[in-house]
């Protein structure tokens, strides 16, 4: 079980494939089942590496309220106990601004794609998104804001699937409550214009939490950025339209 420490805070990651190093940072209050359909598409080409960030899985859960730059710092931390001096970084909301933050702050970001996220947490209600663990019929329901209807209708099999993944891994309410404070003190719409990263933005066009415009405007203001809407998927397009969003990832990756 690798882990690694930022400080008192224990981390768990972990890592498969061979190649250069694609680091997966997850949304608020998610454990890394989210990313399940991406890890498969890129190990084997590239190495895979999943975190559970503080909070959600085997990784440690202080008490909040938590920081981007903290959660920045935590990545940071396992990149580097890794060995990986850089990586390309994918995040989705909550790990889509730690994935921005990180390349701000460090040169360990050789590319970044962003799914679902925005430059400012300010005027979001996550709210919607929450389900106790322990509770699969309020997992179920949270999903309502995370998935279009049409996703239910066509994948009941999945949903049920990830109910019980949201079971084991996702955050309680304290800590997703510190995760969801670090999204709305987050703001670097200011300093888009300072970054050089190649940046791919994917958005579902029919987010109801997180909406599609935010997805624009980060990528208009990004200087290396590009724009796409997954069309018909809601906030965890990632989740919903895996392979439309694995082709665009992996394209982008040869880009790079």
């Amino acid at each position: 079980m690798p882990t690694a420490r930022n400080g008192d805070v224990s981390l768990y990651y972990d890592t498969d494939g061979d190649g250069e190093t694609v680091a997966f940072v997850g949304d608020v209050g998610y454990g890394a089942w989210q990313w399940g359909w991406q890890h498969a598409a890129v190990a084997g080409p590239y190495e895979s590496l999943v975190m559970d960030i503080r909070g959600t899985g085997r990784s440690d859960a202080p008490d909040g309220p938590y920081t981007v730059g903290q959660l920045a710092q935590d990545l940071e931390v396992v990149l580097a106990d890794h060995g990986a001096r850089n990586a390309h970084l994918v995040g989705a909301g909550l790990g889509g601004m730690v994935a921005l933050q990180t390349a701000f702050s460090s040169s360990r970001a050789a590319s970044l794609t962003l799914v679902g996220t925005a430059a400012a947490g300010r005027e979001l209600d996550l709210s919607p998104l929450y389900g106790t663990p322990t509770n699969p019929q309020e997992c179920r329901a949270s999903l309502d804001a995370a998935f279009s209807a049409d996703f239910f209708d066509e994948q009941p099999d999945v949903i049920d699937q990830i109910v019980a993944w949201r079971g084991e891994e996702d955050a309680a309410r304290a800590t997703w409550e510190a995760q969801a404070a670090a999204v709305e003190r987050f703001d670097v719409s200011d300093r888009l214009y300072e970054m050089t990263t190649p940046t791919l933005v994917l958005h579902g066009s029919d987010d109801a939490v997180w909406p599609v415009e935010r997805g624009r405007e980060l990528a208009e203001g990004l200087p290396r950025g590009s724009f796409e809407a997954i069309d018909g998927a809601g906030h965890l397009a990632h989740v919903e339209h895996s392979r439309v969003v694995n082709d665009r990832l992996l394209d982008f990756l040869v880009e790079q």
